[in-house]
């Protein structure tokens, strides 16, 4: 547990540290954003601020992961999370970078962010399918059934990797908003982490070693699985907590496709490992959301063109907080909004586990 608190406490303090200095040099290099005429009237303002931000995140998560995790004995999923996490935001990072420094806007084209994420996506499928403690088998929440997905497994759970990606950075479009979900998301994570540690490593632990009581157990069993994962989430939520400082709004500093990559590739990492994928539709419901609401504006739009010849829209923007703030609410309230229905869906999702 010491070790998850100072996994926190210590990516904080590596993002709070670095954040104003990174920033300037953002800002030296003249790496803005550019805001385009179809969003919201409300953010030109936000023109030229600086991106890449999420670079701090990755520093501050990875630094405290390997720092506080290097010791539990996991090294295979401590490589694995890294590898999902970075290499998602390695894609990122190849957008932002043609955007800003090549100054072409459209970034990475779609085929080079595809074969960029699937390599990923694929590779870390199967990675999750071949390891003996992951498998092929997810678990369905509330009723703690095993469903084997067989060989399935690979190409659905690769796919839901690609949608996780892509909804982190869709849903990155107001100040704070990915961080906050993020990092009350990220407690959820690890209170499943932590209970799995218990629920699951407690019995095989005692069968195997001996242990006569659960103090034993606590004070014995530091190696495992499942607490590699509770470090990452709570070095994961610390970097958001102290990316927040920056990123608030009015914020003097964007994640860009490099953050919210590597949040997406960083979620989904630990819900696949903990074989809880399903859990995502709740801790990561407003992400899904994002994804989805831009679906039904496609094809709302293109059905009623077809049908009436006048297209339509569902929503007055796509994804829905733009939507939102169409409507009138300020973007510190959809934010709040948002952190707050994480917040109630991560308790809901953690209640699943325990009963």
């Amino acid at each position: 547990m010491l070790r998850m608190i100072l996994a926190l406490i210590l990516s904080a303090a590596v993002v709070l540290l670095t954040g104003p200095k990174f920033i300037a040099w953002l800002r030296k290099l003249k790496l803005g954003q550019t805001i385009y005429e179809l969003g919201p009237q409300s953010h030109q303002k936000k023109q030229g601020t600086p991106i890449m931000g999420g670079l701090i995140i990755a520093l501050g998560c990875v630094v405290a992961f390997v720092v506080c995790g290097a010791t539990l004995g996991a090294w295979d999923h401590m490589l694995a999370l890294l590898f999902v996490a970075l290499g998602s935001m390695a894609v990122g990072f190849g957008d932002d970078w043609i955007k800003m420094v090549k100054k072409r806007h459209e970034g990475l084209t779609p085929k080079q962010k595809i074969i960029g994420q699937a390599v990923v996506c694929v590779g870390f499928a199967l990675y999750c399918y071949l390891h003996p403690d992951v498998g092929s088998k997810v678990i369905i929440p509330f009723v703690n059934v095993e469903w084997d997905l067989g060989i399935f497994y690979i190409p659905l759970l690769a796919l839901t990797v690609l949608f996780m990606v892509n909804s982190a950075n869709l849903q990155d479009g107001l100040d704070g908003i990915l961080s906050s979900v993020t990092a009350v998301g990220c407690i959820g994570w690890a209170s499943i982490a932590i209970i799995m540690y218990v629920t699951v490593g407690l019995p095989e632990y005692t069968e195997s070693l001996g242990a006569q009581s659960f103090v034993d157990y606590l004070g014995n069993a530091v190696y495992g699985d499942y607490a590699t994962i509770a470090v990452f989430a709570l070095a994961l939520c610390g970097a958001c907590i102290g990316f927040l400082r920056f990123n608030h709004y009015p914020a003097t500093v964007f994640m860009g496709d490099t953050g919210s990559m590597f949040i997406g590739g960083a979620v989904v990492g630990m819900a696949m490992l903990l074989r809880q994928p399903f859990l995502l539709l709740l801790i990561g419901f407003t992400c899904v959301m994002s994804s989805v609401s831009v679906i039904l504006q496609r094809y709302y739009f293109k059905l009623t063109r077809k049908l009436t010849g006048t297209p339509k829209r569902l929503f007055k923007m796509s994804p829905l907080h733009h939507h939102f703030e169409l409507c009138g609410m300020k973007e510190t309230k959809i934010v709040l909004m948002y952190a707050i229905v994480t917040a109630v869906l991560s308790a809901i999702a953690v209640l699943s586990v325990i009963i």
